[in-house]
């Protein structure tokens, strides 16, 4: 009888397995992973050549189609930029409501601040539809990583300055905004719509309250002119960076998210307020404004960037102060979401 090693079957055959040979399994595994990486390039393509033909048509991306990475935290970027900005901007004129001239002007002033909450949740609502949740944006808020407009963190002295911000700061709002109700993520498109007609509102209510006040008094004129005069250049900087120090703005013209420049933006507020100023019998305060017949635009003074910079990043005349207040806001306002989300709870469990 032959002696033979390992395990032999009926007829004589050795099944015993070879060694593992030392490295094999790496390089196996190495192939595995080309190969799932291959289906996912394949993958990925057929999704941004229909992502690419949706914004080549003009049309609208949706939550459930697919879109690349960068264009979702873009918009995610943005948007929660948009919806901070709007609670925040609650904080100048809310100040005003107590100490409004007239029944009438607190009831209008209530309604406005009323609209900008409305706003906020409107944004965050059309975020959430990018897979974030808003409480992880309320907490990148509050920890800094998220900015609001740097327009917000300027005091609001007088009564003549809810008025300002009414004619100026809304106006510059709206030339921003109304592109945006064409932009290419279709919640943010269509949240914009309900946003424009109330800023619209909002720029006309600051525009009488103005027009009153520059019929008034000589104190109440001057008072008018004053806070023209504060909030004129950090409107103007609402805009962002001039084109060529902006990050985003090529990338998201691209995908068209934006339709225009920052530069062409502000180029259309100023040759708008030019005129409603002319209305007003108020001077904007830019001794280089004047009609360019070449151009066919006014010619201005451009606001001071490092200033606005330094508001950015956190050094504004309100910035701490704004922070503050939202920071308590959320802590006093906690039970008031607990409250809310057991009766919703409740309300549930009832009517399954």
């Amino acid at each position: 009888m032959v002696k033979v090693s390992g395990i032999c079957n009926t007829v004589g055959v050795n099944t015993e397995l070879p060694p593992r040979q030392p490295g094999a399994r790496t390089l196996l595994d190495e192939v595995s992973d080309a190969e799932t990486a291959l289906a996912e390039a394949a993958r990925r393509d057929a999704e941004e050549s229909e992502f690419e033909a949706i914004i080549a048509a003009d049309k609208k991306i949706e939550p459930r189609d697919a879109m690349p990475e960068a264009y979702r935290k873009t918009l995610i970027r943005q948007m929660a930029q948009h919806a901070h900005s709007e609670i925040i901007g609650m904080q100048p004129e809310g100040n005003w409501i107590s100490r409004a001239p007239s029944l009438s002007r607190k009831a209008i002033l209530l309604a406005k601040v009323q609209d900008e909450a409305g706003h906020g949740l409107y944004l965050y609502a059309a975020a959430e539809t990018l897979g974030v949740d808003r409480d992880e944006l309320y907490e990148q808020l509050l920890n800094g990583r998220q900015k609001y407009s740097s327009i917000f963190n300027y005091p609001t002295l007088t009564w003549a300055d809810v008025g300002a911000i009414g004619w100026l700061v809304d106006g510059a709002a709206i030339v921003n905004q109304v592109p945006l109700c064409r932009c290419s993520y279709g919640p943010y498109a269509r949240a914009m719509i309900r946003v424009c007609k109330e800023e619209s509102f909002h720029q006309r209510q600051g525009f009488q309250s103005l027009y009153v006040l520059a019929r008034g008094t000589a104190a109440q004129r001057e008072m008018a002119q004053d806070a023209v005069n504060r909030w004129w250049y950090p409107s103007l900087a609402m805009f962002g960076p001039p084109d060529a120090d902006s990050t985003h703005s090529q990338q998201s013209m691209e995908w068209k998210i934006k339709r225009y420049s920052n530069d062409e933006l502000r180029q259309r507020f100023v040759d708008m307020t030019v005129q409603q100023a002319g209305v007003l019998g108020l001077e904007l305060p830019d001794p280089e404004l004047r009609w360019n017949a070449e151009r066919g635009h006014y010619d201005y003074t451009q606001p001071d960037y490092d200033e606005l910079m330094r508001v950015v990043k956190g050094d504004g005349p309100c910035n701490r102060q704004r922070m503050a207040n939202r920071t308590a806001a959320v802590r006093d306002g906690e039970w008031v979401r607990k409250a809310a989300a057991a009766y919703a709870r409740k309300q549930q469990e009832v009517a399954a």
